[in-house]
């Protein structure tokens, strides 16, 4: 459905109906539901295969929704949401135990952010109460930047009543960046459009937890294998990758990488895109791995681009992927 005004009417009458909408934001499409909705929460977990104990994101209308949804919140938290809210920071935070139980995955946190897409925006406003969106895709999967993803993917398994907006393509194409807030110190859990450094610049100091098993909370698309094509996903720094090209598995190999790499291995590859810059290589990564399963390509080495800005999230997904292609449960 269009994301005009008829049609973002037309959506929050159907959140409020207990039925399912796909939300176009600024990272990713979402798959939504009413947050407060308990049982139109659940359908979300039913339709992306996704476990019950793996937490969703509530998309909120701003910093004045943290008191609806959080409690004993940290001296910092807010001074993070004025500075980067509306925008792809996720805020995980104490939850009040009366609300978001499902959403939360049973959990006693509860992840926020507020987006910066209007039609997201648009929809959670005339809403009045918070949207509990994960990518719209099946669990484990490639996330969606554009309507037609999800379509091709979810559009057999959503009901009728159900709908999807169509707010064109994701402007950063990478999830939000995560940070469990429920320390005296910020820890950022997940990187993504919102670097640590400008975290620091907010709050001073930033942790990382050493490892995904080291994390303090449970937190969404933190799993070591997540964000997965069916073509088996090879990584190379920009030294190694002939060489990781002339190894890869027998079939068509697809390339994904900035376009200042050329490649001199004797090997017929399928460039994929050919950002200039790492912004470009994070917004095109995921229509990029599901290009590469449209073209039924065996393999896709991944060229990493540097761990600087919104590289470190690209190769952060980049090697979720490769994790998930070497999985048989992932999905």
């Amino acid at each position: 459905m269009e994301a005009d005004p008829a049609g973002i009417s037309h959506a929050v009458a159907a959140l409020r109906d207990g039925h399912l909408v796909v939300l176009p934001t600024e990272t990713v499409y979402g798959l939504g539901a009413d947050a407060t909705n308990d049982s139109a929460v659940a359908r979300i977990f039913a339709v992306k295969g996704r476990p019950t104990d793996h937490p969703l994101i509530v998309h909120v209308a701003g910093v004045h929704d943290l008191d609806t949804w959080a409690v004993n919140v940290q001296s910092y938290v807010e001074k993070l949401a004025h500075r980067f809210w509306p925008g792809p920071l996720t805020l995980v935070v104490q939850r009040r135990t009366a609300i978001g139980s499902v959403a939360a995955g049973g959990a006693p946190t509860i992840a926020l952010r507020c987006p910066e897409h209007p039609v997201a925006r648009a929809v959670i406003d005339a809403l009045g109460c918070g949207v509990a969106a994960p990518s719209a895709n099946l669990f484990g999967r490639v996330s969606p930047t554009s309507a037609e993803h999800v379509l091709s993917e979810l559009g057999d398994a959503l009901s009728e009543g159900d709908l999807i907006l169509d707010g064109g393509e994701c402007a950063i194409g990478v999830e939000s960046t995560i940070v469990d807030c429920t320390g005296d110190i910020p820890v950022v859990v997940r990187p993504g459009g919102v670097t640590e450094a400008q975290i620091a610049e907010v709050v001073g100091s930033v942790a990382r937890p050493i490892n995904d098993l080291d994390l303090a909370v449970r937190a969404p698309g933190t799993l070591a294998a997540h964000y997965a094509p069916a073509a088996r996903v090879l990584l190379a720094e920009p030294l190694e990758a002939d060489a990781v090209i002339a190894a890869a598995p027998p079939g068509d190999v697809g390339l994904l990488c900035l376009v200042s790499f050329v490649p001199t291995a004797d090997r017929l590859v399928h460039r994929l895109v050919a950002p200039s810059t790492v912004e470009e290589y994070a917004q095109d990564l995921y229509a990029a791995l599901r290009r590469a399963d449209d073209l039924q390509l065996a393999a896709v080495v991944a060229v990493l681009p540097p761990a600087e800005g919104i590289g470190v999230a690209v190769r952060d997904r980049l090697s979720r992927a490769a994790v998930g292609t070497a999985s048989p449960n992932v999905g």
